[in-house]
């Protein structure tokens, strides 16, 4: 009987004493399950944030696609939803099967390949923004608008090639477009440029005006009343350079207007495209036509 109290008395302290021990202390298996389950938690949360990572990447590469393909082929590209669904199904297929360590293999290699797709784009971006920046610094210094207010195709009387000198009644090399306008008259810029000279009174053209567009073009305004700008003077397209007049020997009050490229005068009506259509060109051109003196 002593014996058989014994034998439960101790059998009760072991059952309590494992219990203790399991409440309180992990066993060598529990000890590895434990640490196996915190290693994939940690690897779980590093793929995560680098697929996050890819995710940022992708959408950023993505964005400079589109503006590139805008710029390139000046259309809209495939809608942002359709892209996030067609590379959602190949990355998960792609994904699938994969263990931790190959995804993390897998996001490393192609993490150095996304850094190096974004650095092209953006090498590749520079060189269509200086490629477009040159483009529209060459469009704004050529000469594409008429130099005075000719809405009514009116006003011009006298055209490029050979002409009836107003004095020596002779025929001569016209190389302009005269413009009958009273004196006082507004005279535009026609191109983005730098004043390059002044000519005074004492010339046959009179007071003239000569912009360098500094990409093979000159343009010249001729017979002037009154200058506004100086040698040197920055001007752009549309800014009131001058007041027309009739100054050297001129037959009435007018503008001659001259258009040189790399030195030799060329048909200023060519460049009036900005403001002038197809129709209205040929229009201004019959119009010219049928004055056959020039007025200087």
């Amino acid at each position: 009987m002593k014996w058989t109290f014994h034998f439960f008395s101790g059998l009760a302290v072991a059952v309590i004493y494992f219990i203790v021990f399991s409440l309180f202390f992990d066993t060598p298996i529990e000890y590895e399950l434990k640490k196996s389950t915190a290693r994939i938690e940690r690897e779980y949360r590093a793929l995560e944030q680098r697929y996050t990572m890819l995710q940022e990447i992708l959408e950023n590469v993505s964005e400079r696609d589109r503006s590139v393909y805008k710029i390139l082929f000046e259309a809209d590209p495939a809608t942002q939803a359709e892209e996030d669904r067609q590379r959602g199904i190949a990355f998960r297929t792609r994904l699938d099967g994969m263990t931790n360590k190959e995804l993390g293999n897998y996001f490393d290699e192609h993490l150095g390949l996304l850094y190096q797709r974004v650095s092209n784009y953006d090498a590749m971006t520079e060189r269509l923004h200086k490629r477009v920046a040159e483009d529209l610094g060459r469009a704004l210094a050529t000469p594409a608008i008429q130099p005075v207010d000719n809405r009514q195709l009116k006003l011009l009387t006298a055209s490029f090639g050979e002409r009836v000198h107003p004095f020596f009644k002779t025929m001569s090399q016209h190389n302009g477009v005269d413009y009958s306008v009273p004196t006082g008259s507004a005279v535009f810029a026609t191109a983005d440029g730098t004043v390059q000279s002044l000519q005074t009174r004492g010339q046959t053209s009179g007071l003239s005006l000569t912009i360098d567009h500094g990409n093979g073009y000159q343009t010249v305004y001729s017979h002037l009343d009154k200058v506004t700008v100086e040698p040197g003077r920055r001007v752009s397209r549309g800014d009131i350079i001058a007041f027309s007049g009739n100054s050297g020997l001129s037959f009435a009050p007018h503008l001659h207007y001259e258009v040189h490229y790399r030195g030799t005068p060329v048909d200023p009506i060519n460049y009036f495209f900005m403001e002038l259509g197809m129709a209205e060109q040929q229009r201004l051109l019959e119009i010219s036509r049928l004055g056959m003196q020039s007025f200087d």
